[in-house]
């Protein structure tokens, strides 16, 4: 703990990724530590949509889906993201939120294992999986009629419980609520080893942390882009599916069961029968948000520019100087970490369990220093999360962070009535 904050200033001056800081609108005041919930803005994004609004829409009009190559941005955007999780450019699509991608991928891997009730009725998940990944699990285990259930058990647990009656592993890479990293390789090992599939959330990886689906043997994936692809509030999601398996779909026509126009063999020929396209175009749905997906290209733009490795091992040592500190700076006063300590299985945030984390996260962002706060499981205390978006976070917001991390709980700053009340987004 010999660093000082001149010596962040001085590592801040030799980044080699100081210059990406440019690249970003970013306030006045404000240290961001939730970049893992809502990336910052590019500079290049207002510009961008502008150029769609006023002279592709504005001009083009409706010539814009051929002239300006709107029709083709969900393979083009996705193409992008491939490279960020070691996918083949034509494995991955945007569309959607995540939520939907969700579930068109688990019931497409449902349907792949041709599983009955008496066989492999399992899907698989972790309990404190996201809960919209296990809402979705549910309503398809629910739509079953019985044919499958979903079973969660505690992450410490899931390759225990990979066996022959599963049918599904559904699992999100990086924990939302604790940032835990699962090890994706060897528990996809493992599944197929027992002949499971599997469907990995990487809501909380693409972006921040090196992923290669290919390598892992992974076989179908989901993702957001408002986190740190910083694609804007809503961004569209995108969904991967390995090529073996798009090619186990040719011809059944109902291999996802979103048949929407734009998963159409030929969606311009308005036939009234449903005939899916070849590959991963099967797994579009309903028309695609253009203006979207052009802020969603420019925030992937910011992540590729950088390069996920230098993010990775600035995000490391973000990390690892956080918990450093916090550690040095606000001992005693009630903080429990809820993170691995080993960096290779913490995502890129830091999560904090403390028995006021509501108040104190409300008082953090009234003096600059924006994180979030997540309840905690049953009986237990909330979660204060840090996210690390290495893209434009400096070394010295981190040390000023723990200062004012420092100075809410040794005061007890938090315990003010402004802090308590509720609000609708946590």
């Amino acid at each position: 703990m010999s660093l000082s904050r001149a010596d962040c200033i001085d590592l801040d001056a030799r980044d080699p990724l100081a210059a990406h800081r440019r690249a970003f609108a970013l306030p006045d005041g404000v240290i961001y530590l939730d970049g893992n919930s809502l990336g910052a803005l590019p500079l290049a994004t207002g510009a961008r949509v502008r150029e769609v609004v006023e002279r592709e829409w504005g001009y083009g009009l409706i010539g814009s889906w051929n002239a300006a190559g709107w029709i083709d941005a969900p393979r083009r955007v996705g193409a992008k993201i491939a490279r960020l999780i070691g996918a083949a450019s034509d494995e991955v699509i945007c569309a959607d939120s995540t939520s939907v991608n969700l579930f068109k991928a688990l019931a497409a891997a449902l349907r792949l294992q041709h599983t009955t009730a008496a066989d492999r009725p399992v899907i698989l998940s972790e309990r404190g999986n996201f809960p919209t990944d296990l809402y979705v699990a549910q309503a398809l285990a629910e739509m079953s009629g019985g044919r499958h259930r979903l079973v969660t058990v505690a992450a410490d647990d899931i390759a225990y419980h990979i066996d022959d009656s599963t049918a599904v592993l559904l699992l999100t890479h990086v924990n939302y609520r604790s940032g835990r990293m699962h090890d994706m390789a060897e528990l996809t090992r493992r599944a197929h080893f027992a002949g499971v599939l599997t469907v990995w959330d990487l809501a909380h990886s693409v972006g921040a942390v090196p992923l290669d689906m290919q390598a892992a043997g992974a076989d179908f994936a989901v993702g957001c882009g408002y986190k740190y692809l910083n694609g804007g509030p809503g961004a569209p999601a995108f969904v991967y599916v390995a090529r073996r398996h798009l090619r186990a779909m040719h011809g059944d026509r109902f291999a996802q069961p979103l048949a929407g126009w734009l998963g159409h063999l030929a969606p311009f020929e308005f036939s009234p029968e449903y005939e899916p396209a070849v590959g991963i175009d099967r797994f579009g749905a309903g028309t695609p948000s253009i203006l979207a997906l052009a802020a969603l290209d420019c925030g992937v733009d910011t992540v590729l520019a950088a390069g996920i490795g230098a993010l990775r091992a600035k995000s490391v040592q973000q990390t690892q100087f956080f918990i450093d500190l916090v550690e040095d700076r606000c001992a005693g006063l009630g903080l429990t970490l809820v993170s691995p300590r080993d960096p290779a299985r913490r995502g890129s945030q830091v999560c904090y369990a403390h028995e006021q984390a509501w108040p104190v996260m409300a008082a953090l962002i009234a003096r600059g220093v924006i994180g979030d706060y997540r309840a905690g499981e049953a009986g237990e205390a909330g979660i204060l999360r840090f996210g690390f978006a290495p893209l434009y976070l400096r070394f010295v917001d981190v040390w000023d962070a723990v200062e004012i991390l420092r100075e809410v709980l040794a005061t007890r700053a938090w315990d003010e009535p402004q802090f308590m009340a509720p609000r609708a987004v946590t």
